[in-house]
């Protein structure tokens, strides 16, 4: 079976030897040394102000909307994993669905300008795939309006815009660690931001509020990151140049074996803005219509592949959100199709993955 992705696992002996440590010291967790070394090394790596090691991204954006007192309606994307949507509902806000652009499946800044009201507080955007948003257009807006903006930057671990890490821009932005990304900690994720005031207060909100022992300074949950999970994310960053590599191979394996499609218009790849740098960690096409996306899926599946239909349907189709049409989200989400990309799959899967789509559209 080829799985749409595959967790990369670092050498046992690696993460043994970091576990015997946490053995020695009997410290698993309340912030210990193994996550003050990630957090310094993932700063380092990314060249980023340090970030906040946190249990998870779904939590990242829930601190982050709390940190800067969002409430009201948050403008925001209806394509994208359903934590987007379900952090702003969680922390008492409305979600108000923009489109997106119909190329890099990002917000649309035209489309965020239209939705924005004086009940709006907040813009939450989502580097689709690790492909970076409009940020300067975004970055635009925000100041203009005096909107908060967060970016969802599940997706976006080592992409870069401008040669600059996409996890630095916005007042707060988010990473998932979890173990379908590129960079994993099992279960985890992080917060970024250039203010030392809200990775202060960030940081008390993670750990219930504490200031020390005995003190707390505003409400807080647990949001903590273990020492189990830290080790895990040590121990993978050194891997990471290998792991894009790998994944860049894979795309461009991809993107050569499905040419002749692309030039048929049977297919389109997600485009790229100028100065970004994608991680490949995702492989999305979209196809003519949904027929042919089922046709492709459905042959991938009987011979054992599993792709998936990232993202589809549209978060506008959740039972607790105001239903609202969206021509090019909804148009999107209908053709999408994420083809199997991971570390350890082979040139020759790749080529199995090709000649099924191929023959799949040649019905």
């Amino acid at each position: 079976m080829i799985p749409v992705t595959q967790p990369f696992l670092p050498p046992r002996e690696e993460y043994e030897k970091l576990l015997d440590g946490i053995y020695e010291r009997r410290w698993v967790t309340n912030n210990g040394p193994l996550v003050h070394e990630l957090e310094a090394a993932l700063a380092a790596r990314l060249g980023v102000d340090r970030p906040l090691f946190v249990a998870n991204g779904t939590v990242a954006l829930q601190l982050a909307i709390k940190a800067l007192g969002v409430d009201g309606d948050v403008v925001t994307t209806a394509f994208s994993y359903v934590a987007t949507t379900s952090a702003v509902v969680w922390e008492g806000c409305t979600p108000v669905f923009a489109d997106i652009e119909p190329d890099t499946f990002s917000l649309d800044p035209a489309a965020v300008e239209a939705a924005i009201t004086p009940r709006t507080s907040a813009i939450v955007a989502t580097h689709v795939f690790g492909t970076p948003c409009d940020v300067d257009a975004l970055a635009a807006i925000s100041s203009a309006r005096g909107l908060a903006l967060i970016y969802d930057g599940a997706h976006s671990f080592a992409t870069t815009y401008r040669g600059r890490s996409v996890l630095s821009f916005g007042d707060i932005s988010t990473c998932s660690f979890h173990a379908t990304k590129l960079f994993h900690t099992v279960e985890g994720g992080g917060l970024f931001t250039g203010s030392s005031a809200l990775r202060e207060s960030m940081g008390r909100m993670r750990n219930f509020g504490h200031v020390d022992y005995t003190h707390f300074d505003g409400v807080g949950i647990n949001a903590k990151g273990s020492e189990l999970h830290a080790a895990m994310g040590l121990c993978n960053l050194p891997h990471v140049d290998v792991l894009l590599a790998r994944r860049r191979a894979i795309y461009e394996q991809y993107r050569a074996g499905l040419e002749d499609l692309c030039r048929a218009g049977r297919l389109v790849f997600q485009s790229r803005r100028d100065g970004a740098e994608p991680n490949h960690a995702y492989v999305p096409v979209l196809f003519e219509d949904l027929a042919h996306r089922e046709l492709v899926h459905d042959a991938l599946v009987a011979r054992d592949v599993r792709p998936r239909r990232y993202f589809s349907p549209g978060l506008n189709e959740l039972n607790y959100v105001k239903p609202v049409q969206l021509r090019v989200a909804d148009d999107v989400a209908a053709r999408i199709l994420c083809l199997p990309s991971y570390h350890e799959m082979t040139d020759d899967q790749v080529e199995l993955v090709v000649s099924i789509v191929v023959d799949a559209l040649r019905q």
